[in-house]
């Protein structure tokens, strides 16, 4: 697999990232792209209840977030972070594609949203945008 393109690429930050879904894998592989260009994980969680928790405990600069999960879903989940940590990134990563679940992501306090389906490419470069305060969301 060849590294994309990225402005993230062996980029030495002290980006802070904690990473929510409930499949151990996707975890897995998005810690080990972040970590390969030099940001920190600060931690994981299976679901939404777990990820407010662990945003309070960890303080992230950038929660990325799986909107479908047992628990407690990731839209509620990123409202609440969003009102408790407002100054956190949230990006929303999802295996749906659709206009109506982007727009929902919009007013739930995320200022990103990349479907699964997209490629490391797409989320390095979500992840950028959401650490640099902009918006990352389909066209």
């Amino acid at each position: 697999m060849q590294p994309p393109p990225s402005g993230l690429r062996n980029r030495k930050c002290t980006l802070k990232v904690l990473i929510v879904d409930d499949h151990e894998a996707l975890r897995a592989g998005v810690r080990s792209v972040l970590e390969s260009r030099g940001i920190e994980v600060c931690g994981e969680a299976a679901n939404g209840k777990e990820a407010l928790a662990k945003a309070v405990q960890l303080q992230p600069d950038l929660v990325i977030l799986d909107i479908t999960m047992p628990v407690l879903d990731g839209f509620t989940a990123a409202r609440e972070i969003s009102k408790r940590l407002p100054g956190v990134g949230i990006l929303l990563l999802s295996m749906h594609e659709s206009a109506s679940m982007v727009n929902i992501a919009k007013s739930s306090g995320a200022r990103g949203y990349v479907a699964k389906s997209e490629g490391i490419a797409r989320l390095i470069k979500a992840v950028d945008a959401v650490a640099h305060n902009k918006t990352f969301f389909p066209n």
